[in-house]
């Protein structure tokens, strides 16, 4: 499938207006519920497989909904039953953002999972989607559950040591925008001692606790070591045609490890930036393109670069709906 027939999927199977999540909380085991949106495989249609989706950081997880929702939709159009979960401390989930741990985050993830192997046993195999920090957290993931992963990065952080760094800079961002420019200039590491302090800090209207800062910090998008090899579709955005030297990099120590990776730079707006930009229309059509692509080459390519490695799951068709909890 290419991306002008992957266009024309989602406008062909809901003429009408687009059909809506199911939403419903997860009672964590860890305390308190977590939102969860779950976008049903348009009926009829053969199942694709399932797709687990690990949303950015902080105010991005707000500005990037619209976008989000809207492959989301179009990937349960085609066949692929989606969820989305808003994690401890963000969203409309229970708790506060200071309570989130890095640790905390990857065990709502794998309730999600869980959720999602219950309800959609037969759905084929497993996509791990994870957008800018999400990234990193769809890799630790991939690395602690018992099931082999495929995944998608959209923009991925190659370390989060990166993003924490990004986000620490809003704090003298801020202080610039109210006026307090001396601050700004003679403390720009203040947040950052403030945590090696073992202290919280405001950053944006967020209070990033020592703990969540630590384990973002600790993490890297690294393959998972203890999982076969699978597919992973990297995709950057921006202007430029190719792709940065670090993507190129990180690329290739997922390919030395067996992966079989399909990368590109899409040319969209960085939409995680204000909740005004505009969508990334060519963003949605590549992406389905991407992961309805034949699977017999992956399969083939798995079997003579990585031949004894554990068989990963294929596509099954027959998957029903299951009642939600």
């Amino acid at each position: 499938m290419t991306p002008a027939e992957a266009a024309t999927i989602p406008a062909s199977a809901a003429p009408h207006r687009p059909r809506l999540p199911q939403a419903f909380f997860l009672d964590s085991p860890h305390g308190g519920q977590r939102l969860c949106l779950f976008h049903t495989p348009q009926p009829g249609i053969t199942p694709r497989g399932r797709v687990l989706f690990c949303h950015p950081f902080a105010e991005e997880l707000n500005t990037t909904r619209r976008t989000v929702a809207g492959q989301a939709r179009a990937l349960a159009d085609v066949g692929f039953a989606v969820l989305q979960i808003d994690l401890l401390g963000c969203g409309d989930s229970s708790g506060d953002f200071a309570d989130a741990t890095w640790p905390g985050w990857l065990a709502d993830l794998q309730l999600a999972h869980a959720w999602l192997a219950d309800h959609q046993p037969a759905a084929g195999s497993l996509w791990l989607w994870g957008l800018r920090a999400g990234a990193l957290l769809a890799s630790d993931l991939a690395a602690a559950l018992s099931e082999p992963a495929n995944l998608l990065f959209w923009q991925p952080f190659a370390s989060g040591q990166q993003q924490l760094h990004q986000f620490l800079r809003l704090h003298s961002a801020g202080q610039w925008l109210a006026g307090d420019k001396t601050d700004a200039v003679k403390k720009p590491d203040t947040p950052a001692k403030q945590l090696a302090q073992g202290q919280p800090v405001h950053i944006a209207g967020y209070l990033l606790s020592p703990l969540l800062a630590q384990g973002l910090a600790a993490s890297e998008l690294q393959p998972p070591a203890n999982q076969p090899p699978g597919r992973l579709i990297w995709l950057d955005l921006g202007t430029q045609c190719a792709l940065s030297p670090v993507a190129e990099k990180q690329i290739a120590n997922w390919k030395q490890a067996g992966w079989q990776v399909s990368a590109q730079t899409v040319a969209a707006p960085a939409f995680w930036q204000t909740v005004e930009t505009e969508a990334a229309p060519q963003l949605i059509p590549i992406t389905l393109a991407a992961l309805t692509a034949t699977q017999a080459s992956a399969g083939t390519a798995r079997h003579e670069s990585n031949n004894t490695l554990p068989t990963r799951p294929t596509e099954q068709p027959g998957a029903t709906d299951a009642p939600l909890p």
